[in-house]
């Protein structure tokens, strides 16, 4: 089973406890033997997901937004972000260079494209701004592809 993942990044402390959890319950539903997670490991749910799966047995594949990705990301994730990308029994780069909106959408795009399930940790709101997690939803469901939300009751982004 290839299960992605999309997601609220800058959560707090007290929600991330809630949403590891969540997704440890997700993925115990699935054979690790046959589980592959794909994602774009950017810090919180991406990473923490995609760790998982790796603990539960199962494999990653990672897609690259843009070339210039990790530079875009906070310093303190890039050892977690190198570790799951060397991890990555296959990267999936989208061959742009700049890390902009339509990169981030142009990889969930790409993400979506080679799963069949998404995992979305989501809290039902628009995206603020293009690409995100709303956007991500939106998209797989326009495509077929089916969606589990994982928000946790009372949780919010701020």
């Amino acid at each position: 089973m290839r299960v992605g993942i999309t997601g609220h990044r800058g959560l707090s402390d007290g929600v991330a406890v809630l949403v590891r959890s969540a997704l440890g319950a997700e993925l115990a539903r699935y054979d690790a033997g046959t589980l592959v997670g794909v994602s774009c490991v950017a810090d919180g749910p991406d990473a923490w997901f995609a760790r998982a799966v790796l603990e539960r047995g199962g494999r990653i594949e990672v897609v690259v937004p843009a070339d210039a990705y990790r530079a875009g990301l906070p310093e303190w994730h890039l050892g977690e972000y190198d570790a799951l990308l060397s991890a990555a029994v296959r990267v999936h780069p989208t061959g742009l260079a700049v890390s902009d909106a339509e990169a981030h959408m142009a990889g969930s795009q790409v993400l979506v494209g080679l799963v069949d399930r998404l995992l979305a940790v989501w809290d039902g709101q628009p995206a603020r701004g293009y690409g995100g997690t709303a956007d991500v939803v939106e998209h797989a469901r326009r495509t077929g592809v089916p969606v589990d939300v994982l928000w946790p009751e009372g949780a919010s982004r701020d």
